[in-house]
């Protein structure tokens, strides 16, 4: 699904314009980009964390020319679902039925 899919069906769910629920959505991902990009993480009650994530320092190899190369320690963005959401996702119908195709 595509972030123009999403704001079409919360357009339909909630009947409020699209235009008016695009600017909600963009706002939001703003604000989270700019709250972790300062170092802050979101709770979502029900529905997860963006939280920022500590990478520590490594050597890494360059296999095509066979050498070493450091990569200094780092954070990077991560989502964790909460349990509520977990859930829902592991009592899925659709999902098992998914799954069963494999």
């Amino acid at each position: 699904m595509t972030k123009a899919e999403v704001i079409t069906k919360i357009s339909e769910k909630t009947g409020i314009q699209k235009d008016d629920v695009t600017q909600a959505v963009e706002a939001f991902f703003k604000v989270v980009k700019d709250s972790m990009a300062d170092g802050e993480n979101i709770y979502v009650r029900g529905f997860g964390s963006f939280i920022n994530k500590k990478r520590a320092k490594k050597i890494a190899r360059n296999i095509s020319k066979n050498t070493a190369i450091v990569i200094e320690e780092h954070h990077i963005p991560a989502f964790k679902p909460s349990k509520v959401f977990v859930e829902k996702i592991k009592n899925s119908k659709k999902i098992k039925q998914l799954a069963a195709q494999v």
